[in-house]
Formats: structure tokens, sequence, C-alpha cells
């Protein structure tokens, strides 16, 4: 996955209609005004993070510093680094897990979505 001068990479996190959860590969074009309002830096790790669990909320998560390898319901697996931006969507059902990979800890940026608002996230093509 490669930024271009019009789009940055992302892998989106889904619930399918049976509750499980997935991930699509993507990409979100740049200089895009998004509906947000707020965002927070992070680089502890809650107890219930440890575990499977779902979104607490639509948003997308920008890593600052670390690699991280996240997994769905059915064991598929994928990375978050730097240059990627995760967008956090699987809010219901079985949810996901993650675990650092490189580094010691996880430097991210949370920025919630606005309710209702377009993620902008275009599905690469097969």
């Amino acid at each position: 996955m490669k930024s271009t001068s019009d789009s940055v990479p992302a892998i989106r996190l889904l619930n399918n209609p049976d509750g499980t959860s997935i991930f699509e590969i993507g990409k979100i074009p740049t200089l895009k005004q998004m509906n947000t309002k707020t965002f927070w830096i992070s680089t502890t790790t809650e107890e219930w993070e440890k575990e499977v669990h779902t979104a607490p909320r639509k948003q997308y998560v920008v890593t600052l510093k670390g690699r991280i390898r996240f997994k769905v319901s059915n064991g598929s697996t994928f990375h978050i680094e730097p240059g990627i931006i995760l967008l956090a969507e699987d809010v219901e059902g079985e949810g996901h897990s993650w675990e650092i990979e490189e580094g010691e800890q996880w430097e991210r940026l949370y920025i919630p979505m606005a309710d209702n608002a377009d993620d902008f996230f275009i599905l690469d093509s097969e």
C-alpha cells in the first residue's frame, strides 16, 4: 500500500450482517474535509482493548508510531503502521483484536466520525 498524490492507504473494519467482523482494503482521498469535531492522542492501552472488542464509536485511527496486527472474526489479519489509516466501524457484533508487533507502544490519534457522516473510504478494486 502506497500513498499517491490523491489518496492515502486505508483499511476499514466492518460488521457482517451476522455480527462477525471483517476488513476491507482501500484508500481515502486527500484534501477532503471530513465531518469531525474532536480528536485525541493515546499512547496507553486500556484493559478492555487487550481482549476481542468492538470499536467504541466510528472513528479514524491514525498511527503515529508502532506496527499493529489486527485480527477479525474469521482469523484473518492485517497490519496498521504509520501511513495507513484505520477506519474502525465495527461498532456491533463480535469485534476485533489487536497486538503490537513492532515497538514498545502504539502511539495513535483518534478522530471520531460525526453521526451519519461519509467516511470517504474507497474500496480497492480486485
